[in-house]
């Protein structure tokens, strides 16, 4: 069999802010490249990548969704495996692990809305994967539309260096199609949705200067990516050709330097071959990516895999999705060798090895039988006992542990109950199921009210959440009022000599440990802990139980029970009992002197921080600027955008949140709008502190 090449594979996701079009702009890529023969719109609630019901009738995308089109240019055909990511901030983890296995992502912008909250959030998040970027300005076609402002502010809000390959010709309603700087030819877009609805056409007169302009800092930017351009572009800039162009700018977003930018109108039908071109032309392969890079779990030393289906086998489990038919589905993407459908894979988590028992090409939440998967792809499997999110799965006789993924922390709960007796066991099923599935819901029995506790990103997450236990998996549920996730923290360091001695006849328990207790270095979370024990007044066997001790209870603190953020244990000195002494006495001792030596530490409260951004027309905002003053909120900035309209920033406890949505729509006669997401833990005032402690009813129990 011809081995397949890997320069013509696309693996690219959709990101943007809320509302900026990239489902819209999923929906007409499928449908140019063939995939599908009807436009599904989200306003409709057809739209093929918004499959659960949830998403149809909100009109938003609450999970991401992978298919695979094909595209044909300059003679080749491209597999694209593309993923349409959530805008909303409570499911901002579809597209962080997303993000996490793809090789390029095109930032989607509204040409109105232009550099939006969550629009930084995702950025951030794919600059943190060191992903390179396409810029994509939708919604040309609306009043207010400026593609060359949007360029601008990502400019100056994101620090990137966006670069235009085309001009609008006209905007809002008179938007007529685009100028591609390179060729400097006029496309324009004719009404209808024909598969090809453009002509091409030679340059408009009134736009000729500007299309000189801008086609001469598209040359000097694609100079500065290619030192051999460069010294062409200083002796004969009429000499470099439309191929040496692209070249350079796919050089250069390669590295990073530059993010070329095009502009369209994706519910118009406009732009959208456009974008495809120049996602084949731009964007990486998995062979530009390079070799991925992991650890042998076995000497820890580091190693790699070329993208090569010749490699051993090795991919990451990215996301766990349950379907009612095939049951568990683990996307995997695929880094090196082949994996056949029936056959075993190692998962290193787990040092297990797992049977794939079928392979599926994913075209949204329909499945496609494949008999295996090459370096390169993304699928899905079913089959395996014991996934979850973040696995490497590998080559038993090659192993490598690839960087897992991180999270968020919940930031609100809820207590929930079934209303019927009958449906005990199936909520705890319903949301063991939904808990392997998104890694930023929680779920947690509260021993002293014997309450379940549900936690999540925000009221929306939530919401969809008891809306999916309801029609999934028909448990109707009782819930209680949304709690914010306290955390707790020391503010002092303590010495505390902690003695565990258990005599019940026979063999007893004895544990001596003397530990300092403080607040944990900046920076990090959980418990850092150092041994300083010498002379082995601990045996060594022992100082891992030690830290068990400790580690375990960081989950619940000694103020009202919420989780201890980050604490530092010195392990200083104790002693042993040759015949008493064991692994549990000194774990036990570890989780006294936790609990006692805490009390002494100054222990505070910590509430979620959210950062809020309130866009309103000017005469509501000193009514929403006196109101965030009453929710304890702090004013960062004031600005005005294109519009005239005022962006008021703060940062507002999330305890003064709830229902805030209500509250503003009030104040600005459903005019404002307002976007929050989680930036970081505070200290709750004494006063609320004393009566947020009283009302949790937690008691410290000395032992």
């Amino acid at each position: 069999m011809a081995k397949r090449d890997l320069g013509f594979t696309r693996n690219i996701g959709i990101m943007a802010h809320i509302d900026a079009g990239k489902t819209t702009t999923s929906e007409r890529i499928l449908y140019y490249t063939g995939k599908t023969h009807k436009i599904g719109e989200v306003h409709e609630g057809g739209a093929t990548m918004d499959w659960m019901v949830q998403e149809q009738e909100r009109g938003i995308t609450i999970t991401s969704a992978a298919t695979t089109a094909f595209w044909h240019y300059n003679g080749s055909i491209y597999q694209i495996n593309l993923i349409d990511t959530p805008g909303h901030v409570d499911f901002t983890v579809e597209v962080e692990r997303s993000l996490r296995v793809l090789d390029g992502a095109v930032a989607t912008f509204c040409a109105v809305g232009r550099v939006q909250p969550q629009s930084e959030t995702v950025w951030r998040q794919a600059d943190k994967y060191g992903v390179p970027k396409l810029a994509y300005v939708n919604k040309m076609d609306r009043v207010g539309a400026d593609f060359l402002a949007c360029l601008a502010e990502i400019k100056t809000k994101l620090g990137a260096t966006a670069v235009p390959v085309c001009l609008p010709i006209g905007a809002e309603d008179k938007f007529l199609g685009i100028v591609d700087l390179i060729s400097r030819k006029a496309i324009y877009y004719l009404p209808g949705d024909e598969l090809v609805n453009y002509e091409i056409k030679p340059v408009p007169a009134d736009m000729e200067e500007d299309v000189a302009k801008w086609r001469e800092n598209l040359v000097e930017v694609a100079s500065e990516c290619d030192e051999a351009l460069m010294e062409k572009f200083f002796d004969d800039p009429d000499s470099i050709t439309e191929e040496e162009i692209i070249a350079a700018l796919r050089k250069g977003t390669l590295e990073r330097a530059i993010v070329p930018a095009c502009c369209g109108s994706s519910f118009k039908n406009k732009g959208t071959q456009f974008l495809l071109d120049a996602i084949v032309r731009y964007l990486p392969s998995p062979l530009d990516k390079g070799a991925v890079k992991g650890t042998n779990p076995r000497n820890n030393q580091e190693t790699s895999r070329e993208p090569d289906a010749e490699q051993p086998f090795c991919g990451l489990v990215f996301k766990i999705a349950t379907d009612p038919f095939m049951g568990r589905l683990a996307f995997i993407r695929v880094y090196s060798g082949r994996l056949d459908s029936g056959s075993y894979v190692y998962n290193i988590r787990t040092a297990r090895r797992e049977r794939v028992s079928r392979l599926f090409q994913m075209h949204s939440n329909h499945q496609n039988p494949i008999e295996f998967v090459e370096a390169g792809d993304i699928c899905a499997a079913v089959g395996f006992k014991d996934l979850r999110t973040g696995d490497t799965i590998c080559d038993e006789n090659k192993p490598i542990a690839l960087e897992s993924m991180t999270f968020p922390d919940p930031v609100i709960g809820i207590a929930v109950e079934p209303k019927t007796q009958q449906d005990i066991d199936k909520l705890a099923l319903a949301l063991s199921k939904l808990s392997e599935e998104d890694p930023t819901f929680t779920v947690k029995s509260d021993v002293e009210t014997g309450q379940t506790v549900i936690s999540g990103m925000g009221e929306l997450h939530l919401d969809i959440i008891i809306d999916r236990l309801r029609r999934e998996f028909g448990v109707e549920i009782n819930q209680g009022a949304p709690q914010v996730n306290y955390k707790e923290a020391i503010t002092t360091t303590v010495q505390h000599r902690e003695v565990f001695k258990k005599q019940t006849g026979g063999r007893g328990k004895f544990a001596d440990i003397v530990v300092e207790i403080g607040p944990a270095s900046e920076g990090l979370s959980g418990l850092e802990f150092v041994d300083k024990v010498k002379g082995g007044n601990v045996p060594k066997e022992f100082i891992p139980c030690v830290q068990k001790g400790f580690e375990a209870s960081l989950s619940s603190g000694v103020l009202a029970g919420y989780e201890m953020q980050s604490l530092k244990v010195t392990l200083l000195d104790g002693s042993f009992h040759p015949v008493d002494s064991d692994a549990l006495s000194f774990e036990l001792a570890a989780r006294m002197a936790f609990r006692t030596a805490c009390r002494k530490a100054k222990p505070i409260l910590l509430e979620p921080i959210m950062s809020l951004e309130v866009v309103t027309p000017e005469e509501y905002m000193g009514d929403i600027v006196g109101d965030l003053n009453r929710r304890r909120g702090q004013i960062v900035s004031m600005d005005s955008d294109a519009t005239g309209a005022r962006i008021i920033k703060a940062y507002v406890p999330l305890a003064e949140q709830f229902g805030y949505v209500t509250v503003l729509r009030t104040l600005s006669s459903g005019r404002a709008n307002s976007t929050m997401s989680f930036h970081h833990y505070s200290e709750v005032p004494a006063t609320m502190a004393k009566d947020i402690v009283e009302k949790s009813g937690y008691r410290f129990i000395q032992e």
